[in-house]
């Protein structure tokens, strides 16, 4: 009987196969470990996500791969003109919106993974919220007490505990006097510091704050974003603030801005001393340069310098630059030939 043996082709192909499956197992577990280990140990990791809603036959892209860390104890702005994505970002983080894709984790949170029992007991214990509107902050028919009280009543806290605890952060943030009072007898600033007490009754330990400021003249606008510093410093909140107030941005030490649904540039301050020892705040903004590679240039920067569709970048030895493609200023261009390299006119050769 006449026996057929593989070849060697053969032997090859079976043994190919195990080693491509244990060479995509090992990558599949490398990109594991490095989502995993992005902004580990940050309260708030935002890792490339993207939200997209539809309806009537129209896609919008609110987010489109946004990268974001913030650390616990720190009070961030965050900026950018209307429709960049602000809105839609800290919808996600309130527990309200849930990514299309990319991954959200707060407190040790995977938003985008949480049943919705488990996103109302986020919402009820690990996230505060402070809305523009004073209305939609507050239940019209109860007093100051009652409303800072509520969402410790559904959370099942005793009442003796309740009272203690509401009474205490109506006195930190200086409306104690309101406690009786009902939000229609109360300024626009009574009603945003009651309702900052409101959104920290269960100790969150991430508190969102979207333009709270919006509504309020500039003396009492100060008082609210004074009770947020104080969220910050005393109660030990993470403050998430959105703001269109240059007077409120200019306060934090780490301004984000966002713009066409990503993180663009952020602005880090930071306190010293002049020459005659007084106290001066230097702020100095960076663009960002999310986890591809990307940058997002200033518009003004590229108005300014005519960018468009291309630029050149060049290596430096302490810097990169960037070029804007003009025509007449690559050399081989008037087809003599050449190397085809780009050059800068007035610029000597090395």
């Amino acid at each position: 009987m006449r026996v057929n043996r593989p070849t060697s082709s053969t032997k090859t192909g079976i043994a190919a196969r195990p080693a491509a499956a244990d060479g995509i197992a090992e990558l599949g577990a490398e990109a594991h470990r490095a989502q995993t280990s992005y902004g580990e140990g940050a309260l708030v990791v935002c890792d490339q996500v993207v939200r997209i809603y539809t309806g009537a036959g129209i896609e919008v892209q609110a987010l489109q791969g946004l990268d974001l860390l913030i650390e616990e104890g720190e009070l961030v702005a965050m900026v950018g003109a209307s429709g960049s994505g602000k809105s839609t970002l800290m919808n996600i983080l309130a527990g309200l919106d849930t990514p299309t894709a990319g991954r959200v984790r707060v407190a040790g949170h995977d938003l985008g993974a949480l049943t919705a029992r488990e996103r109302l007991a986020y919402r009820r214990r690990q996230v505060g919220f402070v809305w523009q509107q004073a209305s939609r902050n507050l239940l019209p028919y109860l007093t100051a007490r009652q409303n800072v009280a509520t969402p410790m009543r559904l959370s099942g806290i005793s009442w003796r505990r309740r009272a203690s605890r509401s009474t205490e952060l109506l006195e930190v943030f200086g409306v104690a006097h309101c406690a009786n009072r009902t939000p229609s007898r109360m300024s626009g600033g009574e009603q945003q510091r009651t309702a900052i007490a409101t959104a920290l009754a269960n100790r969150p330990r991430l508190l969102l704050a979207d333009e709270p400021t919006g509504e309020l003249d500039s003396q009492t606008a100060q008082e609210v974003f004074g009770a947020l510093q104080t969220a910050n410093t005393e109660l030990g909140a993470t403050v998430l603030v959105v703001t269109h107030d240059p007077a409120v941005s200019a306060q934090v030490r780490r301004t984000v801005a966002i713009r066409d649904g990503r993180t663009s540039t952020e602005t880090l301050r930071h306190d010293a001393a002049d020459e005659l020892g007084n106290a001066v705040r230097h702020a100095v903004e960076y663009a960002v340069l999310d986890r591809a590679g990307r940058v997002q240039l200033p518009r003004d920067m590229i108005e300014e310098h005519q960018m468009r569709d291309l630029v050149r970048l060049e290596s430096e030895p302490d810097h990169i630059s960037v070029w804007a493609d003009r025509p007449g200023e690559t050399e081989g261009s008037n087809g003599s030939g050449g190397s085809g390299e780009s050059r800068r006119p007035g610029r000597r050769d090395r």
